[in-house]
């Protein structure tokens, strides 16, 4: 199964960092936050990626094209042009990377690369939040109800899509976020059937929004609530909440 991150938006709420580099690319612990994504579902046997990238996209491009000069160490022999690479960190993944445009939405971001994901169910996250949610359950769950969308929901109170959700796992209703709600928000961590495609439209298509309205109002949003860590960065405070997790050594997405 395929795994398709969202690594194209502008990072506007993190500019210092973002202006320099696209916000999946900023380092928690040396590594960007996208490899730590990738480590966790690489944990989990998920190995093909498709980054669907936009702003500095070259920024991504660069980095996995030289993703042993910068994991390894090297020798240069500059009298004979040549170079060694010693301990090669190297990884079981392959990866896509889709130049989805500058000023494309989530939504159709996705639509965007239907053809590299073909006529099957596929994962989708955020390429700015870590959790140890289980994957494997998650696909499970998703398989079982035979519905065309699952998300992860997490209780937290930020101003995220908002999920109303039945005593049977449905979403019947997504929506923004108001003052006297709870805090079950989209913790992203997704699973589609390919027949998502017929939700997304152009460029400007929102996944969250029409998409997901279309759904819940379908019937076909499912729900796969995780009680455990999740984290997203959205600020510097974020950051270095994650920063900290990961210099403790008790990094709660850290299954490798």
């Amino acid at each position: 199964m395929k795994v398709l991150i969202l690594a194209g938006g502008f990072g506007t709420r993190i500019s210092e960092e973002s202006h320099l580099r696209p916000k999946p690319m900023i380092e928690i612990g040396e590594m960007p936050i996208l490899w730590h994504i990738m480590k966790y579902y690489s944990s989990y046997g998920y190995n093909d990626f498709i980054i669907l990238a936009g702003y500095k996209q070259y920024v991504i491009k660069e980095y996995f094209a030289n993703y042993f000069l910068h994991n390894s160490d090297v020798t240069f022999d500059l009298s004979n042009n040549q170079m060694e690479v010693h301990h090669n960190m190297n990884e079981p993944w392959r990866v896509t990377i889709v130049d989805t445009g500058l000023n494309t939405m989530t939504g159709g971001r996705i639509k965007r690369v239907q053809d590299y994901v073909g006529d099957e169910p596929f994962m989708l996250t955020y390429g700015d939040g870590v959790s140890d949610v289980d994957l494997e359950a998650l696909v499970n769950f998703h398989h079982a109800h035979g519905k065309i969308a699952t998300i992860t929901t997490v209780s937290l109170a930020q101003q995220k899509g908002v999920l109303d959700i039945d005593e049977n796992n449905q979403i019947r209703a997504f929506r923004e976020k108001e003052r006297e709600d709870g805090a079950i928000i989209n913790g992203g961590f997704m699973v589609f059937q390919p027949e998502i495609f017929n939700y997304l439209t152009d460029d400007r298509c929102v996944l969250e929004q029409e998409p997901m309205h279309r759904l819940a109002a379908d019937g076909e949003l499912m729900s796969f609530y995780h009680a455990g860590f999740w984290q997203c960065m959205d600020t510097q405070r974020e950051k270095k909440l994650l920063e900290d997790l990961w210099a403790s050594g008790k990094a709660p997405w850290k299954k490798w």
